[in-house]
Order: C-alpha cells, then structure tokens, then sequence
C-alpha cells in the first residue's frame, strides 16, 4: 500500500479532464499540461448514452444540454430503400433512454471548466517526460516542472494526450491493431438531409461507410474509407471528401448542393489499442491506451469510463492491484467495442439484428428473443458492453444463429 497525493495529467481532453476532475474532488493535488491546439474537429460528437451519467457525475449535463442537439436514437441505412432505426427509449432495461449530439470545442471547455472548479491545476503548455534510469518509471522534465511551479516530481504521471501516446513510445509499449486501414474525412456542412430528427445516421456505401451527425446549425459528416480507393477521387482531403459526395449514390442526390463550413480533418491508422496501460507511477487513459473505431462512437465512454476507474485505482493509492484491475477493466472494454466493430465491418451484426425482427415469432427464435431485445441493444448504447452475459450473447448469436444466411450483402467494402 501507499498513498498518492499528487498526479500530473498530460493532455486536458475529456479523458483528462474528467479524470482531474475526479481526484482533484477527492483531495488529490492535480495538474494538468494542457498545450491547447487541438485540430479543428476532432471525432466524438455523439455521445452513446452510456456517457450521460459521466456528464451527470460531472455536473455539466444540463450546461450541455443547453447547447447540444438532443439524441433520441439512431438510424442505419443499408440501401435506398433499406434502413433500421430504433429509439434509446424503447430500449427494454435501458438506463439511460437518450444522448446528446455535441459541438466537440464546447464539450471540452465544459469538461476541463469542470476539472477547475474541482481545484486542479492548469499548465498552458505540453509536458516532456522522461524514463527513469534502470527502472519503469516516468517523471517530468525540469523545464516542465519549473513550468507547473512544482517543487518536487508528481507521485503519479497520467498519459491523457490522445494518439501522440507519449507514454506508450517512451515504453515501447506493444500494441494490437484492428483489422481496417480505413482513412475517416470528417468536416462540417449545410444542406445535409435527415431522415430523423436529432438520430446520428450511420449509411453504407459504394466504398466503406459514412456517419451524418446533427449540430446545432450544421451537419457533421464523415466518410470511413479505403484510402487507395479515395485517391482516386483527388490529392488532398478536401477533393476527395467533396468529390467523393458527388459520386456515391446513396450520397450524391445531396452531396453535390451540400456547403462545407469547415476544413475537412483526415483521421489514419486509428485502430490501435496498447496491450497494458499501467505502470510502477504511471498510467493511460482514453485515447493513449486505445481507439477502436468511429461507428458506434464508443471513444468518449471508453475514455470517461477509464477516467472513473483509473480515479478509484489512485484514489486508493495507487497500488500494483488496484492499477492491475483498472488495466484488466480498460482492455476488457476495448477489445468488446473491437469485437463489436468487427462485427459491423463483417456484415454479421445488422444481418442478426434483420434476422431477429423477421424470425422472432419462430422457434427457437422466439425462446431467445426477450434476451436479444434486452441485451443486444444496450451493447450498442454502451450501457452493457463491459457486462459478461450481454456480450456472450451477442458473441453466441453471432457465432450459431447465422447458418445458412448471407451477412456479405450487409458488410462493408
């Protein structure tokens, strides 16, 4: 056992801040390096509703609220005429039966707005840090603790700086990458359709996938694709998104008239998680442990779920145990998104998901039904994706009950 009572936190994105939040709250003496450039958008502007309770533990959901677009449920268009939607609220056992569509700059300055008025310490510049000699551990470089005004090194170190993964190279930590290469375009426009009021669309495409976000006075739009198949739509990423939008068509009846009111940011190689994130006085948390994909926008509940439970390991003092489980937890809930994302990719999740609305009233279907409607849509909404039997669910029906049925019609090329 030992006693923690001081951690630096690199990075003051939403895993960082919530974090700071949390430990700054119970009584730790926090500091957090936030260099402050951020890109002009960043991926995660619609929350599952499993991210709520954060917002709410962090006293922010009604402030969020009040700038944000309400989020009543999803749709995912697999055709013209061929699309599924379903509503949080009739989601049977849901805790949590709506979410928020958030504009990102907002959502940030509210969170770390959150971690100031628990009492951590900001620092406006990026931290360096360095191994220790001989040994796995981490501390600040003198400039960045002369920067933070601090006498003596922190007892803990948080890596929250998102992909740049300060730790995870300064430890050559070994990684397990997904099985796409996809390139995302990810901007903002006007003149973007909606089926259904506050839903985050998800379509499938010629080539790869597509998400329509509302915001407020704008559309966040992405494209999830194949990079050799985007180059030969142009030589940067504004040509290839717009062009791109033209060309589909399940896109062009709108993509050729849509304005684009931002730049467009290009996101690679992002499906990438470490296989440990904790260390002798040093951790990961959100987007530096691992980012599996965008589709069910799963980032923002693994990284403020991790904050939570790193805060309890520190909390506790940080001792080997209590790192080990938030280690175990964090991995856990990273490689079920992965499996989830696999079976979207695959073709196999939203063939189950028809084949259960067409068969339900059949044996056996009918046998298993209660479960696949209690369990299954609330691996989606995040409310159960770290939960054994829902997951084993999922994984079982994937696995048994698509004999004999094509899931290539529903994959994504």
């Amino acid at each position: 056992m030992r006693e923690i009572r001081s951690v630096a936190i690199l990075g003051a994105g939403p895993a960082g801040a919530a974090l700071g939040t949390f430990l700054a709250r119970a009584g730790l003496a926090v500091t957090l390096f936030d260099g402050g450039k951020r890109p002009p958008l960043i991926v995660g502007e619609s929350l599952v509703p499993a991210v709520v309770p954060f917002l709410a533990a962090l006293g922010i959901e009604e402030e969020v609220a009040a700038y944000s677009i309400w989020k009543p449920g999803a749709t995912f268009t697999f055709d013209q005429d061929d699309r599924m939607s379903f509503l949080f609220g009739e989601v049977r056992a849901a805790k949590t039966p709506y979410s928020y569509n958030v504009p990102r700059d907002r959502l940030d300055r509210s969170m770390r707005e959150a971690a100031e008025r628990a009492g951590a310490r900001f620092v406006p510049r990026h931290a360096r840090v360095e191994r220790e000699p001989g040994a796995e551990r981490v501390r600040l470089a003198a400039e960045s603790l002369a920067a933070a005004s601090l006498d003596a090194q922190p007892d803990f170190v948080v890596d929250a700086a998102g992909r740049s993964r300060l730790l995870a190279r300064l430890f050559e930590l070994p990684v397990v990458e997904g099985g796409r290469r996809d390139t995302a375009l990810h901007a903002h426009l006007e003149g973007v359709p909606l089926l259904f009021e506050g839903h985050v669309h998800t379509d499938l495409l010629e080539h790869g996938w597509c998400w329509r976000i509302p915001l407020p006075g704008r559309v966040s739009v992405g494209l999830v694709i194949d990079a050799p198949v985007l180059r030969e739509f142009g030589g940067d990423a504004e040509e290839q998104l717009d062009a791109y939008l033209r060309h589909d068509r399940r896109l062009r009846e709108w993509g050729a008239m849509a304005k684009r009111l931002s730049p467009v940011v290009k996101y690679t190689n992002y499906q990438l998680r470490h296989t440990r994130g904790a260390g002798e006085n040093w951790a990961l948390v959100g987007d530096a442990f691992g980012f599996i994909d965008p589709v069910f926008s799963s980032g923002m509940l693994v990284g403020l779920d991790g904050a939570q439970e790193l805060a309890k390991a520190l909390v506790a003092g940080g001792g080997r145990e209590a790192l080990a489980r938030y280690d175990a937890h964090v991995l856990h809930h990273l490689a079920n998104w992965q499996r989830v994302a696999s079976y979207f990719y695959d073709g196999r999740l939203f063939t189950l998901l028809k084949l259960g609305d067409k068969k339900r009233n059949e044996f056996p279907w009918l046998l298993v039904d209660p479960h696949f409607r209690k369990h299954l849509p609330r691996v989606f909404t995040g409310e159960s994706t770290t939960q054994r039997y829902s997951m084993g669910l999922l994984d079982f029906m994937v696995r048994f009950s698509l004999f004999g049925t094509d899931s290539a019609p529903l994959a994504v090329r």
